[in-house]
């Protein structure tokens, strides 16, 4: 069974776009983007979820 966790490597931050970009199978950049445009657009709420998943979202073993 397949497991979100966050990225060890490729990170900018903390691994939480990296991690999630690995378990759906699409681009960093574009999760980042995507990432960005919604805390833009509804005004910080995506930076309230991205500090959610850094403490909910283990980090990837190894």
């Amino acid at each position: 069974m397949k497991k979100l966790y966050k990225a060890r490597r490729g990170v900018k931050f903390d691994g939480v776009c990296a991690g999630l970009a690995d378990y759906f199978g699409l681009d960093v950049t574009a999760v980042r983007l995507c990432w960005a445009l919604l805390t833009l657009f509804t005004g910080g709420s995506g930076l309230l979820a991205y500090l959610v998943c850094m403490i909910v979202i283990p980090r990837e073993p190894g």
